[in-house]
């Protein structure tokens, strides 16, 4: 346990909280992944077969996304400022949460507004529930990175977004 705090600097257990949300996180999205294949491959949940499927194609895709997420990690390490190497797992979680809040939330305000899927034009849909996904996964990134400890980063993050989008002259320090 030792090597692994050390690996991702751990100095106290409470930051062990994010690489056991990670690991979760990536199991579920594994048996997420495997769910829907044995499903698009039309096996029935009532086979035989379908549990032993479905485990093993759970670790595989479990395995698979965390090799990938730790290359991204290897990449994004040098890049982001962040002063120890669990920080990375909170600022992962937090995009992952904000951006399945933002796609959630979206759906109600569009309602509010008049405008449900199966009535209106997908010409029109979806790209007005993009342009109002983006507001709101400004401000709930800063939310949601302020909750996991990461509101120093997110804030410099958005504001280095939003400049190369053209609205520099709003964060002049």
């Amino acid at each position: 346990m030792q090597k692994f705090k050390n690996r991702w600097e751990i100095q106290a257990n409470w930051q062990l909280l994010f690489p056991t949300l990670g690991l979760l996180s990536l199991a579920f999205s594994g048996y997420l992944i495997s769910k829907s294949l044995l499903k698009g491959f039309g096996v029935s949940p009532d086979e035989t077969a379908y549990l032993g499927l479905l485990s093993a194609i759970t670790i595989f895709c479990t395995t698979a996304l965390l090799f990938i997420t730790l290359k991204l990690f290897n990449i994004l390490e040098s890049r982001w400022e962040v002063t120890y190497r669990w920080e990375l797992i909170a600022i992962f979680i937090a995009f992952a949460v904000t951006g399945s809040t933002a796609a959630r939330v979206s759906d109600p305000i569009l309602s509010f507004i008049g405008l449900q899927q199966e009535t209106t034009n997908g010409w029109i849909y979806w790209p007005i529930r993009i342009l109002l996904i983006f507001p709101v996964y400004q401000v709930l990134l800063l939310i949601v990175g302020w909750l996991f400890g990461q509101f120093k980063f997110f804030w410099n993050f958005e504001k280095k977004m939003l400049s190369r989008m053209g609205f520099a002259r709003f964060f002049k320090d």
